[in-house]
């Protein structure tokens, strides 16, 4: 667990504008502070830098294929089960630690999931889920328990209502529906993320169907909207996005990074103070640029996944429809 103030005094030591047990001025501590945050966001616009996932899952509602998704900056909104909100839950827990207790969840179309983000009263502004412990997400009985957060509250906070949302993703990366069948129980069918241009192509976005095949997320402020096709009667879809970084609230935040991100944090700060913080030697700048790039490439390089193999095409395997009702889907109709 670390503070973003104490990462801050490291990297004005590294660059020779701090010593050692030296305490920064209240404007060169903000100042420093808006550089930490700037340099968060730029990091959550490139994919390796990215350490996890998030899953955002969601009730389909029958005959309902545009819904939104992201919080606003501010409490969940539509938690008593408005049909074209992704993401909100309405539930009772209480935190101890970084450790949160979910003991009721309201019947709705919210779930909870890795990388929402928390409100309540008493509950900082920057909470977030960041991994299962007994508890394991939806918004059923299985979704009861245990979670860990991404904040460390030393005073404990009580039971009381609470509610969730799913941050706005910058980009989905892929996405599956799932279906429950009397016979066969549970299925995962992939759903195909579009693009703009490739969801433009589908003739009939309103074309009734059984679960979605194909997603295109509209990427707007300060939500974002998802359109399915076809318009779906049922299903549960997966959403799987990268975990966008969640700027810091205050200075004195005590939040807890992934192994190697408080050492890539403090260089790559580090290196961005020096134009108008630096007091050090051509050697030192040398030496902090280093370490910025050594941090970088070691978080890039554990969050790197293996390339998908590749699939045959569709073509090469006689799916393809040989009437023009290719024009009512885009393509997307097998």
């Amino acid at each position: 667990m670390t503070a973003p103030i104490d990462i801050m005094k490291s990297a004005l030591r590294s660059v020779g504008a701090l010593a050692s047990g030296e305490t920064p001025d209240p404007q060169i501590a903000n100042d420093v502070f808006y550089i930490l945050n700037e340099m968060l966001d730029q990091w959550t616009s490139d994919h390796l830098s990215i350490f996890t996932q998030q899953e955002i899952f969601h009730q389909i509602t029958g005959g309902t294929y545009i819904y939104t998704i992201g919080s606003q900056d501010g409490p969940a909104v539509n938690v008593s089960g408005t049909a074209n909100q992704v993401g909100c839950a309405g539930f009772t827990a209480s935190i101890a630690g970084n450790v949160l207790t979910v003991t009721a969840i309201g019947p709705n179309l919210g779930c909870l999931s890795v990388g929402d983000q928390i409100f309540g009263t008493g509950i900082n502004s920057n909470t977030y889920i960041t991994s299962v412990g007994t508890g394991r997400c939806g918004s059923g009985a299985a979704a009861l328990g245990t979670y860990y957060l991404s904040q460390f509250y030393p005073l404990n906070v009580s039971s009381e209502a609470m509610t969730s949302a799913a941050q706005r993703p910058l980009r989905i990366n892929s996405a599956i529906v799932r279906v429950v069948n009397s016979i066969t129980g549970t299925l995962d069918y992939p759903v195909a993320v579009l693009s703009y241009e490739e969801y433009q192509l589908i003739g009939i976005k309103s074309l009734p169907g059984p679960w979605p095949r194909a997603v295109y997320m509209q990427p707007t402020e300060p939500m974002s909207v998802l359109n399915y096709w076809p318009n779906p009667s049922q299903g549960e879809v997966h959403l799987y996005a990268d975990q966008v970084f969640s700027n810091f609230q205050t200075q004195t935040d005590t939040v807890i990074l992934p192994q190697g991100y408080q050492g890539a944090i403090h260089w790559n700060l580090a290196e961005l103070l020096l134009p108008d913080f630096g007091k050090c030697s051509s050697g030192r700048v040398a030496l902090i640029q280093r370490n910025a790039r050594a941090g970088m490439t070691l978080i890039k390089r554990n969050n790197m996944q293996p390339q998908m193999p590749a699939r045959a095409d569709d073509a090469l395997q006689q799916r393809t429809r040989a009437d023009a009702g290719w024009i009512l889907s885009g393509g997307y109709m097998s």
